[in-house]
């Protein structure tokens, strides 16, 4: 059950008014939570109560994804819009198979950065910044980020139930992450769509508009065209990867562990799990456009190397 007037809130937030951060934190039984956060997802739950199955869903997606990038040699993580740390952090998770793993948490809402500070303490191998995800260019040239990520090897860019609280052309906000990431790297994201809409989901809709980030449904076809070139993984084992072609499946769907309860993909019980979707896309080699000039025997220098 939250608790009002935490020590680690920020004096000046805003108790009255509910944040979708927040709620989310409540949907997972969380602490870090205020009566207004918990009224407000008390009528989602309502209303759609599989939202709180959902927001599990979602973060079992969270857990997979980040062992799959690990499985692929990526020791990198930026988490974005990472929201309050609660059980199973990208960082828990990461260090349970790699101690050197390094992780990046970037997030704009202050009870989220301030929890997270607090929580991680000195480790240099974690780090936190307030930032809106909006503005990839000063993330990117954050001091934090340039102490910890090395861009010019690969990174795991998350954006985990956070585009769709965004409004406007996120895929602006998505391209300068995809630039950045030198091949062998890994682009996840999970967000609500459009696809199975009802009374139901435009009520949770209704209901999200009395927080700071209205909840924005996109249609498939949108999320998809995020991953941009990004060869997207195969929702199950063994099947190929698409180069050119998104898979996007439901959260609970993608490489789901043995003995997950997995709900039927579609179920009119469900709407909000079936159009919650999710893919990881990888970034392969730069494909050189160009044949070099070839130099005579004896002029050949080295050429320093970058990843631009």
């Amino acid at each position: 059950m939250g608790t009002e007037a935490m020590s680690w809130a920020p004096a000046e937030l805003d108790l009255s008014r509910p944040n979708a951060a927040r709620m989310y934190d409540y949907f997972l039984g969380g602490s870090h939570n205020f009566a207004a956060d918990r009224q407000a997802a008390d009528a989602v739950l309502a209303v759609a109560p599989h939202v709180a199955d959902a927001a599990r869903a979602n973060r079992a997606f969270l857990r997979r994804s980040v062992r799959y990038a690990l499985q692929q040699g990526i020791r990198q993580f930026i988490d974005l819009g990472s929201g309050i740390p609660t059980v199973g952090n990208v960082h828990d998770i990461a260090h349970s198979v790699n101690a050197d793993a390094r992780v990046l948490y970037v997030d704009v809402e202050p009870v989220a950065v301030a929890h997270a500070r607090a929580l991680l303490g000195v480790d240099p191998r974690v780090d936190v910044i307030q930032a809106d995800i909006c503005f990839p260019d000063f993330i990117l040239d954050n001091p934090a980020t340039q102490r910890l990520i090395d861009l010019a090897r690969p990174v795991a860019i998350l954006f985990v139930s956070v585009l769709h609280f965004i409004p406007g052309d996120v895929n602006a906000i998505v391209e300068p992450f995809r630039a950045a990431a030198s091949p062998g790297s890994a682009l996840v994201i999970s967000h609500a769509t459009s696809g199975t809409a009802t009374s139901q989901t435009e009520e949770v809709q209704r209901l999200y508009q009395r927080t700071p980030t209205p909840l924005q449904l996109r249609h498939l076809a949108d999320v998809q065209a995020l991953f941009g070139d990004f060869a997207m993984v195969a929702p199950l084992p063994g099947a190929a990867s698409r180069p050119g072609g998104a898979v996007l499946v439901p959260v609970s769907h993608w490489r789901p562990d043995p003995g997950d309860h997995l709900p039927a993909e579609g179920s009119s019980a469900s709407p909000l799990l079936a159009s919650f979707l999710a893919g990881v896309g990888m970034k392969g080699p730069a494909v050189m456009t160009e044949q070099p000039r070839s130099e005579p025997a004896g002029q050949r220098a080295s050429r320093p190397s970058g990843r631009r």
